[in-house]
């Protein structure tokens, strides 16, 4: 790959994911504290994600993939993205607030897969080179959560301006997409399956005992997940811990160390043991929420955070290498849109509302009760853990 080509990918990654990094953090403490959205209002707005993403392969598989240029469809997105992000800065109660968030997400989910088609198709190698393309996209949600803490838009409620920050990313990588290398349309002038686009075709690996557990323990952990990315950061806000989306970032900090021990973990352990562990490390990150406090159990709160890398890599990237191994190159595509759809569609969707009427459930005159709040998905991970362990079967053993 060229060094031009490198840099002009590792830009789109990076600027890709700040712009959904820089508000979607602190959205939910943006809408309770702004538009006085309630709980269930705040699990309704960051289920607008899952949504995008039920919509997202049809937009890919029906638009992007037949008939338009992957870099083109890219820049299209993110410039009408820019106003609809502008408007949603604009907007005083949550009525008005929702439906520009919904158009947006809708809108914004594609880009995931958009700009993964646009680095694959420039790689010779991409088991060795699409790991250092994609982390500059971590690195740029990073970015976006220590920029929050350095404008101290947290502590002076000026949140909204995450929304016109965001706005002026897309912008310009709207601009910026159409100078990126030309990606044709892979399937131009095919008829659409619409089994391939959900990942019909890919059902009958649930055939499979093994994967079926895999796949209805991945949608049902996703509904714990859903508290960590719409709860965290009203909860550290409440707790009064400053600058709190910044140290949150930590998180996604030791998620790049980890993803790039994951071959070293998945070599020693397997795929039972890596699941494991992703699932413990969920219940163990609650558990730390609950007690947490910002007198003696600071270290509680930040030992939670921190274990986003374990959650996440453990679980979801040992997913989806046990789903690739697993589905063969024939229906590859469409047992990862499967997985994709079932987890940050289904599951998350669910999750995000459930975790909404549990917040509102526990709320008190001081804010909530984040003891009882964080105990429940403490709960539902751990059931699933002792579900899955008693369950699932090594592939490694079996074979």
């Amino acid at each position: 790959m060229k060094p031009t080509t490198r840099i002009q990918l590792a830009t789109m990654m990076f600027l890709n994911f700040f712009l959904w990094g820089i508000w979607f953090v602190t959205m939910g403490t943006y809408l309770g504290t702004r538009l006085d959205a309630t709980d269930v209002q705040i699990g309704i707005a960051y289920g607008t994600q899952s949504l995008g993403a039920i919509v997202a392969p049809f937009i890919i598989g029906l638009i992007a993939d037949r008939f338009f240029s992957a870099q083109f469809i890219l820049g299209i997105l993110h410039l009408c993205g820019a106003a609809l992000l502008y408007y949603v800065s604009l907007q005083t109660n949550f009525a008005d607030f929702y439906p520009y968030l919904l158009a947006y997400m809708i809108i914004y989910m594609p880009t995931l897969a958009l700009v993964n088609a646009i680095s694959f198709k420039q790689m010779q190698n991409a088991e060795k080179e699409f790991s250092l393309i994609r982390m500059w996209g971590t690195i740029g949600w990073i970015a976006a959560g220590l920029l929050i803490g350095w404008l101290a838009l947290e502590k002076n409620q000026q949140l909204d301006q995450t929304f016109r920050i965001a706005a002026g990313v897309s912008l310009v990588l709207g601009l910026f997409s159409f100078m990126l290398p030309n990606t044709p349309p892979p399937k131009a002038g095919t008829p659409a399956n619409l089994g391939e686009i959900v990942g019909l075709d890919a059902l009958r690996l649930l055939k499979d005992r093994n994967f079926l557990i895999f796949f209805v323990s991945s949608l049902l952990i996703c509904i714990p997940l859903a508290f960590y990315y719409q709860e965290t950061n009203m909860f550290l806000n409440e707790l009064g811990m400053e600058n709190a989306a910044s140290k949150m970032t930590m998180g996604q900090m030791s998620e790049t160390i980890f993803l790039f021990l994951m071959p070293l973990f998945f070599a020693r352990l397997g795929v039972k043991k890596m699941l494991l562990i992703g699932m413990a490390a969920w219940v163990l990150r609650y558990v730390l929420f609950s007690y947490g406090d910002m007198q003696g159990g600071q270290w509680m709160l930040y030992a939670g955070i921190i274990l986003h890398g374990i959650c996440y890599d453990f679980f979801f990237v040992t997913g989806q290498i046990y789903t690739d191994q697993l589905a063969g190159e024939k229906i590859r595509s469409s047992a990862q849109g499967m997985i994709t759809l079932a987890t940050y569609g289904v599951g998350m969707l669910i999750g995000f509302w459930f975790a909404g009427y549990v917040a509102d459930h526990y709320k008190i005159d001081t804010g909530h009760d984040w003891a009882s709040v964080w105990m429940v998905p403490a709960l539902i991970a751990g059931v699933i853990l002792l579900l899955f362990s008693l369950l699932f079967k090594d592939p490694a053993k079996k074979n």
